[in-house]
């Protein structure tokens, strides 16, 4: 099947992914009453007199707002707020289909740091939790970071989700590959915000040996124009202070940790990692190497972003 051209198909049949539906009937001038004015007046009363009250009186205890401004959309970069919108609602499903949260997808039309926060502040009362989505490096760290006094849960999916799931995979993969935490050499291609979030929660798991490799090289000691966020990175990172490129830094290397570009990774560099090597390769939709030819150039264990690969 040609997944590309069906989702275009069954898009444009349903016109989107998701819908709104009523939880309280409305099928008699009662329940209208009740429903809307004038019965309404008095939950908003009540709410009025005491916000909290707006968690048991609606839905906004169940209710997040998915926010992005388009800017970092899987692997296929700054694509814009109309663009992302598929993506959003595809989150919306996976929200309200394994864990029955109503989640909003909320495309903003500006990639303006402060903007984003404040907006974020402004939309606030109306849910319970924020999803940040698909903001690109630096700036994410920034809003996330600035959003924490909103006193609602603010979680960044490239960031925490991304890292959560690296995480479990990289203990269970050096399980079957018979490896050692703290002696694993990690190898990341890309980064930005998935990949730093992903280093810090292995280093705080124990890991001692990850190089962060970005599209100009390894992140070394010596290189100038760096992030402030990258440069902080170095104080926990490539301890042997390697320079060059993606290659060189896999040579001998057991993990492998694609959070970059499609096909950023060759067989060969496979081949020059360690025996028995594990390759994430999460770039998407295409990933840093196909899984067969990572498996064929000697890999271990192979995972990547996507549900129709095996992973």
């Amino acid at each position: 099947m040609d997944y590309g051209e069906e989702a275009i198909r069954r898009h444009r049949e349903t016109r989107g992914k998701v819908s709104i539906a009523s939880k309280m009937a409305v099928e008699t001038l009662d329940d209208l009453s009740i429903a809307y004015t004038p019965g309404v007046a008095s939950v908003c009363m009540v709410i009025a007199g005491d916000k909290s009250e707006s968690y048991q009186l609606t839905n906004r205890a169940n209710t997040i707002a998915i926010v992005t401004d388009g800017s970092a959309v899987l692997g296929l970069g700054n694509i814009g707020p109309e663009a992302a919108m598929p993506v959003m609602e595809g989150k919306s499903i996976l929200f309200k289909t394994l864990a029955d949260v109503d989640a909003y997808p909320i495309c903003l039309a500006t990639q303006d740091t402060d903007a984003i926060i404040q907006t974020v502040r402004y939309l606030a009362p109306s849910f319970g939790g924020i999803n940040l989505e698909d903001i690109a490096a630096p700036r994410c760290f920034e809003i996330e970071d600035s959003l924490q006094d909103l006193g609602i849960p603010v979680f960044h999916d490239d960031q925490h989700g991304t890292a959560i799931v690296v995480l479990a995979g990289v203990i269970n993969s050096l399980n079957v590959t018979g490896r050692r935490f703290e002696d694993t050499k990690f190898v990341f291609s890309g980064a930005g915000a998935g990949g730093i979030a992903s280093t810090k929660l292995l280093l705080d798991y124990g890991a001692r040996n990850i190089t962060l490799v970005d599209s100009t090289g390894i992140i070394h000691r010596n290189r100038t124009g760096l992030t402030s966020v990258k440069t902080s990175m170095l104080e926990t990172t490539n301890p042997e202070n390697l320079q060059g490129d993606l290659a060189d830094a896999l040579k001998g290397a057991d993990v492998f940790i694609g959070l970059s570009v499609a096909e950023a990774m060759t067989p060969e560099m496979v081949s020059s990692m360690a025996k028995d090597s594990i390759v994430f390769a999460m770039a998407n939709p295409i990933p840093e190497i196909m899984p067969e030819l990572a498996q064929a150039a000697g890999a271990a264990v192979v995972g990547t972003g996507r549900s129709d690969f095996p992973n």
